[in-house]
């Protein structure tokens, strides 16, 4: 059994919404239910999100795109390569999360219980 967090973090790389789905899910699906609601400059993502349907819900947002291309995409999108590695964020974010023992080793067998695990060590990232 395979889990993948998808998660949404601020300028200071902590966790503002985040979705606990099957391993083999595509990421971009995710993107707009983590994308709903939130105010933002710039939406900085890695390649697995590159697609038309996002870009649009970005700029609906009035944000920034800084998501590098898909090297299947025939016509590359230009995109802020400074500003891209702030998504270095994120990563951190994850990493954090790893330390907890119980989220890096999946001992839970119900989705439900390892997202309210993940929950509470994103709730303890934030009280640091």
């Amino acid at each position: 059994m395979t889990t993948k967090i998808h998660m949404a973090v601020d300028g200071r790389g902590r966790p503002l919404r985040l979705i606990l789905t099957p391993g083999q899910r595509g990421d971009v699906t995710q993107a707009p239910a983590l994308l709903e609601g939130l105010k933002a400059r710039r939406v900085l993502a890695d390649k697995a999100y590159d697609s038309n349907a996002l870009r649009t819900i970005v700029a609906d947002m009035g944000a920034e795109a800084v998501i590098p291309c898909n090297p299947t995409r025939k016509a590359l999108i230009p995109y802020d390569f400074e500003a891209y590695k702030a998504r270095n964020l994120i990563e951190r974010c994850f990493n954090k999360l790893k330390h907890f023992r119980r989220i890096a080793t999946r001992y839970d067998r119900r989705a439900i219980h390892f997202l309210s695990f993940v929950q509470i060590a994103c709730a303890m990232i934030w009280m640091r």
